[in-house]
């Protein structure tokens, strides 16, 4: 029997366990399917994008040496461009400004243009895809230390300031290139590896700067800005300027978005319960899907618990349009394109995989006060045809199915990463 048949006969046979549920598999895979998931560029080649050759600074560090890590924009996008066919649904790429592709070797990131992002754009054109953008707060000579628009030098902070706003007009024509929103998501490693006494400057400065980069509200419907909170940073364990109060107070008072990143909080804290709390007083959120392990950390992401929960809690609350997501880790202890295919595979598993749950009669349970049948419902779901639905939906989109698409990988690997050296 041929996989395709196979797989035909493992949707026929799901099809009709989730329909005994009340639920319409092929509408949960067209909902899956039009969720935008955002690729972060920067698993590619260990954060180092392209404008600087230092060291990465700023609480960021990336482990490993796995052979063939991109080194050049061009190197990047091929991998980026298998990557992309190694999992199903709407895409967009997330791209860093350090990543920019220098249309004059003298421009400094205070003056980056859309056009030092021409060969970025003209690959979004090709493969189909909107952009999301991230100011490069990190590895830069004009960082104060570990401060950025926190620092009390004024020059260098008026350089990130500006940094700030040039991004938002990048991000601007992103949007309007690719007739796709580009979320401009904003992450300052901004803290002290000690105690902080006056602690209060800090956070009035950070305030100050991001109010002047803020101040246009012109272009936030093409370009919104979201901001993102830490936990804290190598070398900035002790204190960290944008906490996730500071993040939250800011984002509603200024009414632009709030980052909520998986892996930014204590070890007992997940996103997934904060969302509708959030959501309750912000208008729209951006989630950085990711894998804390024991610290503040971003591992793989994994179809874990707390991945299927957040999609969990997106879905049934109908917060798809007020959301959006991107995947944030960087692991250079395995194959880096690898990395991509397994978070992107998973976390558009957890989405077809909370569209496909028996949410209706989870909530009739919980509004009845039958809690028995909740639980219960909510245990038996883990079991039902999951994979049998996703190997389908990957088939139909011409996608490798589980356990098919790993030695695309090995292949690559072979004929192309082996010989960066």
């Amino acid at each position: 029997m041929s996989m395709e048949k196979q797989i035909q006969q493992g949707y026929d046979y799901a099809r009709e366990v989730y329909a005994a549920w009340g639920v319409d598999v092929d509408e949960a895979i067209k909902n899956a399917d039009a969720v935008p998931l955002s690729l972060h560029c920067w698993q590619g080649d260990d954060v180092g994008g392209f404008d600087t050759t230092g060291d990465l600074t700023g609480g960021i560090a990336a482990t490993g040496n796995y052979p063939g890590r991109a080194r050049t924009p061009r190197e990047l996008m091929d991998d980026i461009r298998l990557a992309y066919t190694l999992f199903p649904g709407r895409k967009k790429l997330n791209l860093h400004a350090s990543y920019a592709v220098r249309s004059d070797k003298n421009k400094d990131r205070d003056s980056y243009t859309l056009n030092d992002f021409t060969p970025w754009l003209d690959f979004a054109r090709e493969q189909g895809v909107g952009m999301d953008f991230n100011p490069t707060y990190f590895s830069h000579p004009m960082m104060d230390g570990d401060l950025s628009l926190s620092s009390p030098d004024e020059k260098k902070r008026r350089f990130w300031i500006e940094h700030g706003k040039r991004c938002r007009e990048i991000a601007g024509g992103f949007a309007k290139a690719l007739g796709e929103p580009s979320v401009v998501n904003f992450w300052m490693p901004d803290g002290t590896k000690d105690t902080c006494v006056n602690t209060k400057a800090f956070r009035d400065r950070m305030t100050a700067s991001l109010d002047e980069i803020f101040a246009d509200r012109a272009g936030m419907d093409l370009a919104p800005c979201a901001l993102e909170s830490k936990l804290f940073g190598m070398g900035v364990e002790s204190f960290t300027v944008v906490n996730s109060e500071y993040s939250l107070g800011y984002a509603q008072s200024r009414e632009i978005m709030a980052c909520l990143d998986a892996g930014h909080y204590h070890p007992t804290e997940v996103i997934s319960a904060k969302i509708t709390a959030v959501l309750a007083f912000i208008d729209r959120i951006l989630l950085h899907v990711s894998r804390p392990v024991r610290w503040d950390s971003d591992h793989v992401v994994a179809l874990d618990d707390e991945t299927q929960r957040i999609m969990d809690e997106v879905v049934w609350n109908g917060y798809t349009g007020r959301v959006a997501i991107g995947l944030d880790f960087f692991d250079a202890s395995i194959n880096r394109v690898a990395c991509w295919a397994i978070g992107m595979r998973n976390t558009r598993k957890a989405l077809l995989s909370a569209f496909l749950a028996p949410a209706t009669a989870l909530r009739e349970a919980e509004a009845t006060g039958d809690y028995t049948r909740r639980l219960a419902l909510f245990e038996e779901r883990r079991t039902l045809p999951l994979g049998a639905v996703w190997n389908y939906y990957c088939l139909t989109r011409n996608v490798p199915a589980d356990g098919a698409w790993l030695g695309i990988i090995t292949d690559y690997e072979k004929n192309v990463l082996a010989r960066r050296g």
